[in-house]
């Protein structure tokens, strides 16, 4: 059977984790399997629809690398299939006119609650034909009157519900608008959905959506309900993945950490796209919900901000940079101050503060280093460093490590009397990298200049 999988958020708000982890693991199992990974928006909701969340959603799963491979389809464009789906289950018995009024209905509710029963629709119109004329209806679907539905979850496994349970529902409402348990098995069956991957949350619509697949005859496709993820509060994950890109995560590092909310391979944590692809399957899917963990989507994101090739990172840097005011180019520096600095911050965010001196000289110094180490005793050796920075051939860490031991040796200073003053006079502070790496990231002007205005505070 040919893989058939779709996505299908509606367009009333942005993606946020819980919505994305869905998406992966449809896209993952796709793409193991050699099959098709569908978009469909699912915007009957007019109300609060937007086409701005329909772009947010599209460009999010572009950034993540998971462009469908069909799709966007709009639910909207479709209303004429329902409809003609809805008279064909009226004709062929399978559903119903309900001229029940909403007091009626909420009748029958109160007297079930009053009885200890659980409030369900009584089926009162199920086999009447003494229909009223010009009155509003609404269609239900003739549901089974006995038996048990199992599905055989790939995540859940083996799981049953009595008939009993469940009542005729609506699946069309009177102003002829059709419902989601109606709309979402018309369009499944009609794109040959072979599997529908979706949150835990929607297990009990699952046993609605059956009995409508076999009325319209189709066989209903094979079912994975994923477990929730605990933890996405206001507090903590709950943010959009818009949010998260530019709070300076990158794209691998979110669908890593997503892919192992609920999914593991052995002890492995860093995954990238083609591994995923190849490991994937529902045999390593959990039935117990995941815990969102920010501290551990930073690790992850540290990882690969150490982990992609340093020119990549700087092309995501840029954009981060410019947000600060920063006039930057895709440059051999800038690639350099990536591999000095990537390993002192777990975003991009926290990169563009932590090297803010390499791009601005508009920083503060930090009074306690000045008054431990700025001393006026240091002034000729600082004035013989700047010398020999002006008159070095190969500008890299090996010579200006040689050119610092030398000026210490020639004024029997240790390492530190140099480098100090030197990590003041360039960052403004004595927070840093190595100090021959980080003057050999600067450009040597500036390293002189700065150098110039430091040698004012000893």
């Amino acid at each position: 059977m040919s893989v058939r999988v779709r996505f299908a958020p509606s367009n009333t708000g942005r993606l946020h984790l819980g919505n994305v982890r869905t998406a992966l693991f449809n896209y993952l199992f796709a793409r193991n399997q050699g099959g098709t990974f569908i978009l469909r928006i699912e915007d009957t909701d007019r109300a609060r629809s937007r086409d701005e969340y329909t772009e947010a959603i599209t460009d999010a799963l572009e950034w993540l690398g998971m462009t469908p491979d069909e799709g966007p389809i709009f639910q909207t464009d479709r209303m004429d299939r329902y409809r003609e789906a809805v008279d064909r289950l009226i004709d062929e018995g399978h559903a119903y006119r309900c001229y029940a009024t909403p007091e009626e209905l909420e009748a029958e509710r109160e007297k079930a609650i009053a009885e200890g029963r659980k409030p369900k629709y009584s089926g009162k119109w199920r086999d009447r034909t003494d229909h009223p004329e010009d009155q509003p209806y609404t269609v239900r679907i003739k549901m089974p009157q006995e038996g048990q539905i199992t599905i055989d979850d790939m995540v859940q496994g083996e799981v049953t519900v009595d008939v009993e349970e469940l009542d005729d529902f609506i699946i069309m409402r009177s102003d002829g608008t059709p419902t989601y348990n109606f709309v979402v098995v018309v369009d499944d069956a009609a794109m040959e959905i072979s599997h529908v991957i979706r949150g835990d949350d929607h297990l009990n619509n699952t046993f609605r959506q059956v009995p409508v697949y076999r009325a319209l005859g189709h066989e209903p496709p094979r079912f994975a309900h994923l477990p929730l993820i605990d933890g996405l509060s206001k507090r903590g994950g709950s943010a959009s993945i818009q949010d998260y890109r530019e709070q300076g995560y990158l794209s691998e590092a979110l669908v890593n950490y997503l892919s192992r909310l609920g999914w593991s391979h052995g002890d492995q944590e860093l995954f990238s796209h083609d591994e995923l692809v190849e490991y994937f399957g529902f045999d390593s899917v959990g039935r117990s919900p995941s815990n969102f963990d920010r501290d551990k989507l930073d690790w992850v994101n540290s990882e690969w901000m150490k982990k992609l090739p340093a020119s990549e990172l700087a092309e995501c840097w840029i954009p981060f940079l410019e947000r600060k005011g920063f006039d930057v180019e895709h440059d051999e520096q800038l690639v350099a101050i990536v591999n000095l600095m990537r390993d002192r911050a777990k975003t991009l965010v926290e990169l563009t503060e932590e090297s803010s001196y390499f791009f601005s000289a508009d920083f503060d110094y930090d009074q306690k280093a000045v008054d431990k180490w700025m001393s006026a005793d240091l002034k000729p050796a600082i004035e013989a460093l700047i010398e020999g920075l002006e008159e070095i051939d190969d500008w890299n860490s090996d010579a200006i490590g040689t050119l610092y031991r030398a000026v210490g040796d020639e004024y029997d200073l240790g390492l530190a009397k140099l480098a100090q003053p030197t990590r003041i006079s360039l960052t403004g502070s004595t927070s840093s990298p190595s100090v021959f790496s980080l003057v050999a990231t600067f450009d040597r002007d500036e390293v002189i200049r700065r150098l110039h205005a430091g040698t004012e505070l000893l």
